[in-house]
This record gives structure tokens, C-alpha cells and sequence, in this order.
């Protein structure tokens, strides 16, 4: 007598001989550069695991040497790096990171660059310049990275001077929670724009709080250098959040300060992805008419804090974690283009 078997009794069978041999999916290593390693370390406290090993340090020459500590063979590898501090140094060492691990038979290198370098030489805005935003992203093309995840690019076309895929974040939830949480009269603020080129960022902003927003025209004589100022739009009696993706030396916003209080307005709050604060911006800021100057971790800010105490920090640590827990898994990461994760 014949004995039946069912379809399923195959399947588990089949399944069963086949187990051995099926891709797993591969774990996941997170690594820190050493331009912000508290960052990375919240990355990792949040994704509930370890910061892997790597001992970075410099040759008497000043040559970089990285060390990877631990086995990266067939894992997904997630490096934090973001290009603040000593940026050469840090890129480069970013770039024997991605290297080391790719030729150490990593799975898939994913370079997390929360601040990416040279962000703002994205154009030939006059004869002879160079394009180095191209140039960065060929050389971690070459180096061997396979995803960049980045957040709040100065122009967001930078994403196509990649061939590989590029996850462009965005602080804006983050920053739309802070004002609700630390501004008590938003409803009847005003955001402004420090230059034309902000202008869809604080449009976006001020959509999503359903209030008016100002333009400020601005006019360069030459770089870090602002010429001329124009404010379009009105912030008689109100208050004004001043938006913009980065601060330098902090000439614009402390220019753009003085006219919305020449215009009226009666407090002007700051708000910026990156606080880069290079050169005279921390004395700018302590002597400006600014109520606040918020910013994101995407650059260690602890000495600019002690040094100022106007500036306020966002931790967008659980945003970074959240797109690299989502890209590790294969989910979509455009639910954080709209929402804070918690």
C-alpha cells in the first residue's frame, strides 16, 4: 500500500535539507571614527549592541593607521564618521576604515556620515574652482563603501554625485519637536531663511507648523564674508526662527539677528543642523542679540556649550539608529523623513 504525502510535509523536507546552505542574513557591526565617537556610542546603546573594536592612531609621520579589532567577514558594517574637527584627518581615516573592512570580506560597508565634508564646494561658482563635494563621493565610491547615510547634505544634488545609494535624512522633525516643546508663542512666530538657498527648507518648517515665513537676501563679497542684507517679509512683534542648514563663523545668522530686530521683531532663536563654530562664531554668538542657538550631535558640541551657554543641543542620535536598524533590516527609512523615532 502506498503511503501519501502532503504538499506540506514536502515543503518542511525540503526546507529542512536546504537550511545549511541559505543565506543568512548578515550580522551587523557598528564602528566609531574618532571625530565623534559619543555619537557613535548612543548609536549603538540605542541599537542595543557594542561598539566594535578598532584602534586608530598616527605614525611619527603623521600617517593614519587603523586596526580593526574583531572578525568582519560576511557582516553588514555601519561606520560613523562625520566630517568635523581635523576633516582631512578624518576623512582619510574614514577611508582606511571602509577599506580594511571591505578587504576583510565585509558583506556590505555602510559609511554614516552624520556632517559630510566639503559639502559646500557642490558647484563651479566661478572660473577654475573645484567641485569637491564629486570628489569626496568618488573616493568613498573607490575606497569601497556601498550606502552612505547622511544627514541635512547642503545641497541635496549632492546625492547624485554618487552611484551608490544615499539615505539624505532630515533634522526637521527633530527640530519641529524642540519648537513646540521650547518655544511658547510658536503659533504666532515667524521662520526666516538667512539666505535664498534655505528658502525650501524653512517653507517646509513653516508648512508644517502652519505659520508665515520671512526671507533674508543676502549679498557676498567674498567667502565667510557677508556684503549686503535684504529682509523680505514682515516679524514686526513677533518671534523669529531663523533656520539654516549650517553655521561657521556665524557672520550671517548674528547679521540676520541685528536686522529682524531692527525690523521688530522681539526675540530671534537660531535654529541649525550643523554647528560647525570655527574661528570668531563663539564670541559672535555670546555678543549677538539671539535668544538661542539650537543645534544638532551631528558635531560634538560639549566644548561649544560650556563655551556659550546660548547654544542648545538636539541629540539625532536615535534618528541615525533607527535608518541604520531599518537599512540593516531591508525596511523602508522614509517614515524618518516625517517623524522623530522614540
Amino acid at each position: 500500500m502506498k503511503s501519501t504525502i502532503t504538499l506540506e510535509e514536502v515543503v518542511n523536507k525540503l526546507d529542512h535539507i536546504a537550511s545549511p546552505l541559505s543565506p543568512r542574513m548578515p550580522n551587523i557591526k557598528v564602528f566609531s571614527g574618532s571625530s565623534h565617537p559619543d555619537l557613535a556610542q548612543k548609536i549603538v546603546d540605542r541599537l542595543g549592541i557594542d561598539l566594535g573594536k578598532v584602534v586608530t592612531k598616527k605614525f611619527s609621520n603623521m600617517e593614519t593607521c587603523v586596526e580593526i579589532g574583531e572578525s568582519v567577514r560576511g557582516e553588514d558594517v555601519y561606520i560613523v564618521q562625520s566630517g568635523s574637527g581635523e576633516i582631512n584627518d578624518n576623512l582619510m581615516e574614514l577611508l582606511i576604515m571602509i577599506n580594511a573592512c571591505k578587504i576583510a570580506s565585509a558583506s556590505r560597508v555602510t559609511a554614516v556620515i552624520p556632517c559630510f565634508p566639503y559639502a559646500r564646494q557642490d558647484k563651479k561658482d566661478k572660473s577654475r574652482a573645484p567641485i569637491t563635494a564629486k570628489l569626496v563621493a568618488n573616493i568613498l565610491s573607490v575606497s569601497g563603501a556601498d550606502h552612505i547615510i547622511t544627514m541635512d547634505l547642503h545641497a541635496s544634488q549632492i546625492q547624485g554625485f554618487f552611484d551608490i545609494p544615499v539615505d539624505n535624512l532630515f533634522a526637521e522633525p527633530a527640530v519641529l519637536k524642540w519648537i513646540k516643546e521650547n518655544i511658547p508663542d510658536w503659533k504666532t512666530s515667524i521662520v526666516v531663511s538667512p539666505d535664498a538657498g534655505g528658502a525650501k527648507r524653512v517653507t517646509s518648517i513653516a508648512d508644517r507648523l502652519n505659520v508665515e515665513f520671512a526671507l533674508i537676501h543676502k549679498e557676498r563679497k567674498k567667502a565667510n564674508e557677508v556684503a549686503s542684507m535684504v529682509l523680505v517679509g514682515d516679524v514686526k512683534d513677533r518671534t523669529a526662527i531663523l533656520v539654516d542648514d549650517m553655521a561657521d563663523t556665524c557672520g550671517t545668522i548674528c547679521h540676520a539677528a541685528e536686522k529682524l530686530i531692527e525690523a521688530g521683531a522681539i526675540k530671534v532663536y537660531a535654529i541649525l543642523t550643523h554647528g560647525i563654530f570655527s574661528g570668531p562664531a563663539i564670541s559672535r554668538i555670546n555678543n549677538a542679540c539671539l535668544e538661542a542657538v539650537v543645534v544638532t550631535n551631528t558635531i560634538p558640541q560639549e566644548r561649544h556649550m560650556q563655551d556659550c551657554p546660548k547654544i542648545q543641543c538636539i541629540d539625532v542620535s536615535m534618528m541615525l539608529a533607527e535608518a541604520v536598524r531599518r537599512t540593516h533590516n531591508g525596511e523602508s527609512v522614509s517614515y524618518l523623513f516625517s517623524n522623530v523615532p522614540y
